[in-house]
């Protein structure tokens, strides 16, 4: 699966205020060069939950303070290479995306749905966050332009097949 420019993935939720905007800003920092990202949301909430800057400045090291949610209508004319949901509403609602990307879902537990004290609520964010980083890392190893569409899609898929719960996760 070449590319003649990086490849270009687009993470979808339906608020854009945390799960999408931390894949965003995880895969610019995983991917390098080699990638793209971008975030949008089906009725994005206007503004980006302060938990999700605040847990990549303090525990990722990266300064999203320019992040903001807006609507996948934005990228309507864009050709994306991966297009992966990362809720499940947006996995139902998500549009037909020209050029034919690879289309997945990573689903994960909604942070700004998470009900507790200030402390739970920044780790159960960090947590998400984690589950995120992982499957990233396992994106950008993988051999993109060593295997065809068909592997990268059936990989890509299999990623967000861990489905964890992220109050599970090792804080």
């Amino acid at each position: 699966m070449k590319s003649d420019h990086p490849y270009r993935v687009l993470f979808l939720c339906t608020g854009n205020s945390a799960r999408s905007v931390f894949a965003e800003f995880l895969l610019r920092r995983l991917g390098g060069k080699r990638f793209e990202a971008y975030s949008a949301g089906a009725n994005p909430s206007g503004t980006v939950n302060p938990l999700t800057i605040k847990v990549l400045r303090e525990r990722f090291n990266i300064d999203a303070s320019d992040a903001r949610s807006k609507s996948w209508d934005e990228f309507r004319g864009i050709t994306f290479d991966f297009v992966i949901t990362v809720c499940d509403n947006a996995r139902e609602t998500c549009p037909v995306w020209p050029g034919q990307p690879i289309v997945a879902h990573w689903g994960v537990d909604d942070p700004a749905a998470f009900v507790g004290s200030d402390s739970a609520r920044e780790r159960f964010f960090y947590n998400v966050a984690l589950t995120l980083y992982r499957r990233l890392q396992i994106f950008t190893s993988l051999p993109l332009e060593q295997l065809d569409e068909l592997k990268v899609e059936k990989l890509t898929k299999e990623i967000g097949l861990d489905r964890v719960k992220a109050g599970d996760s090792a804080a």
